[in-house]
């Protein structure tokens, strides 16, 4: 077994799902080279690593000064994304802050390969949890962010961790200091190198939060994204842009230094697990929920989707017949519903049916699952499908 898939292997053996959070049947199934769905609450949290004290990082020699604190610099160096006007972003204390529903705000110059320090912080006044709590975002030249998020004691789910390669890579470690506080981010940004159309050598990054090793030249897929996996493809030159999730999140001291681009391969860097890596963890996987779901009352709905959640990962004629009969004695009992009492219901049976239309979609039962079929009739009959969502 390699090293990285025993690491896998033993976090997850140490993952308590209670611990876990996010909601399951959300982002994109598990494939042959990734184990784990995208946004997956079962993949184990990042584990806590006390960082460094603060020691200010000045830019080096034929650095970038993207903002040193001043108005002046916010005004002369960046610009509301959307349309290239001044942003609403202000200055406060020597660090520009986001201000909710402006939007994102972008570099006016573009990028490559660089180095890039920046520095956050979320805000002190704790509000929200998972991803609602200090909520932003470093989007690198060509697209892939590095999130920002407070996760100083909030859990969330672990490719949208602080300093994860949003939607791919959770972070090695969590680094962060306590929110109010800034912390310090370091990043190492290769793209892709491609000939004749080919990629010859995969685009990586490497991170530093706090002085701790979080991303350690993760490869890159594409640009990243929500809910959805993204393909390999070349990363042109873009602009530099900061996030705008609603939260009042706070960035100083941004420098960035060019770096030439690669134009040979690199050994070293990490990407996806090979196939036979996957399959195997895959399995692990499914079979930890399995045995979640065994110790849920019998027969319960929670029960049901637990097993229905395993079969994501690995698919098993057994489990399937035992969601099979579990989903049609649920629809027979919404059908034996009073009016007044299934209209209680409602939301229930409308997030069960998206559940079992999320399984058809991704192939995970078959694209006829009767129970699908049965509450779709429903849902229709009662016009709920044409309701607002």
């Amino acid at each position: 077994m390699k090293a990285h898939l025993l690491f896998a292997a033993l976090a997850l053996a140490a993952t308590s799902f209670a611990a876990s959070t996010g909601s399951p049947f959300y982002g994109d199934p598990p494939d042959e080279r990734h184990p784990w769905c995208v946004h997956d609450w079962n993949r184990p949290q990042p584990p806590r690593v006390e960082p460094q004290p603060y020691k200010p990082c000045p830019p080096p020699d034929g650095a970038i000064v993207l903002f040193d604190g001043t108005e002046a610099s916010l005004r002369a160096n960046w610009v509301a994304d959307k349309d290239g006007a001044p942003t609403k972003w202000i200055v406060r204390d020597g660090a520009m802050e986001c201000v909710p529903k402006s939007g994102y705000v972008r570099t006016r110059e573009n990028f490559g390969d660089c180095q890039l320090h920046v520095e956050w912080a979320a805000p002190t006044k704790i509000e929200g949890e998972s991803q609602g709590r200090g909520n932003s975002g470093i989007f690198l030249p060509g697209g892939p962010e590095i999130q920002v998020l407070d996760n100083y004691n909030n859990p969330t789910y672990a490719d949208g961790f602080a300093c994860s390669v949003y939607g791919t890579a959770p972070p090695l470690a969590n680094a962060l200091r306590p929110p109010g506080e800034f912390q310090q981010i370091d990043i190492l940004y290769r793209r892709p190198i491609y000939k004749d159309g080919q990629c010859i050598c995969p685009g990586y990054v490497t991170v530093y939060c706090n002085g701790v090793l979080v991303q350690d030249k993760t490869q890159l897929e594409g640009p990243g994204g929500h809910m959805r996996r993204t393909k390999p493809c070349p990363l042109g030159d873009g602009p530099l842009k900061l996030q705008d999730h609603g939260n009042p999140v706070r960035f100083r001291n941004i420098w960035l230094k060019p770096l030439p681009p690669r134009t040979e391969p690199e050994p070293g860097i990490h990407g996806p697990m090979s196939i036979e890596e996957t399959a195997a963890l895959r399995k692990q996987i499914a079979a930890a929920i399995r045995e979640d779901a065994a110790k849920k009352p019998a027969g319960s709905l929670e029960q049901m989707l637990r097993y229905a959640e395993s079969l994501v990962y690995e698919k098993d004629d057994p489990t399937f017949q035992k969601v099979d009969q579990m989903a049609a004695q649920y629809v027979a009992s919404v059908k034996a519903l009073s009016a007044d009492k299934l209209e209680g219901k409602k939301n229930e049976i409308k997030s069960i049916f998206r559940i079992f239309s999320y399984l058809t979609k991704h192939n995970i039962v078959p694209a006829a699952f009767a129970p699908r079929a049965d509450l779709e009739t429903l849902i229709k009959a009662q016009g709920w499908d044409k309701e607002k969502k």
